[in-house]
């Protein structure tokens, strides 16, 4: 009965992929960029006619962020991101509680050449992760890749030293931060009519203040993302003693 089904789903399948959605396709090598989404959104104008776009030089345009995928995840689209950052905390919720489960406490062998170093190296991890956040708009990074560039930093302390762990301002500052991110999005259904809308003028392309709100998105998810995966780790050593 099984191969009887699987043999019917796939007949369906196969219907539909020749029939309806293989007619829909261009003839190959005969496609119209103009009228392709995704040249949309490079050239920011989905709304209205396409217009050149010049690095350092075109202002006002409908999505001021020179980072083509900051332009998706965060302004067409920053429903979905605000949705991966709720997976995240559920993830780490899930963690967390697995992890109380665990009665040992896992502990490393210090090392004092590790101890000096990382007391060198963990203000530039900082220093590196922000720069990924704030400059997201600009180049590639963005609110994960750095909050995930910080949570290292704390991960190495942690390896450094025994007695260190992830304290309540991290669990404050990912609360504050997640909160951020939803009143961003209600500002903007007040002042736009669409929840999470780009409320702030987008600047110039490719300059620091530019893109409008989405620094701001991207530096709340930075700190959440940081606080976040510093507090999951933290736990996971920890155990029931977190």
């Amino acid at each position: 009965m099984r191969r009887i089904w699987a043999l019917l789903i796939t007949a369906v399948f196969v219907y539909f992929l020749i029939d309806i959605y293989l007619p829909t396709l261009p003839e190959f090598g005969n496609i119209d960029m103009f009228r392709r989404v995704s040249f949309d959104y490079i050239s920011k104008s989905t709304t209205r006619e396409y217009q050149p776009v010049e690095f350092k030089q075109s202002k006002g345009l409908e999505e001021g962020s020179a980072n083509v995928v900051t332009s998706i995840v965060v302004n067409y689209r920053s429903f979905d991101t605000l949705g991966e950052v709720t997976v995240l905390f559920t993830a780490a919720l899930g963690v967390g509680i697995l992890a109380s489960f665990r009665k040992r406490r896992i502990e490393f062998e210090e090392h004092r050449v590790l101890s000096i170093a990382t007391g060198i190296v963990f203000p530039l991890i900082l220093l590196f992760g922000a720069y990924i956040f704030i400059h997201g708009h600009l180049t590639p990074g963005g609110g994960f890749p750095g909050g995930t560039v910080i949570a290292l930093g704390v991960l190495l302390l942690m390896l450094a030293k025994n007695e260190f762990k992830a304290t309540d301002v991290a669990k404050y500052t990912e609360q504050v931060a997640g909160s951020g991110y939803v009143l961003i999005g209600l500002v903007g259904m007040a002042i736009a009519g669409v929840f999470l809308a780009n409320f702030l003028p987008n600047g110039t392309i490719g300059e620091l203040f530019s893109a409008g709100v989405v620094p701001i998105v991207y530096t709340l998810i930075g700190f959440k993302v940081g606080a976040e995966l510093s507090s999951l780790v933290s736990e996971l050593r920890e155990g029931d003693r977190a």
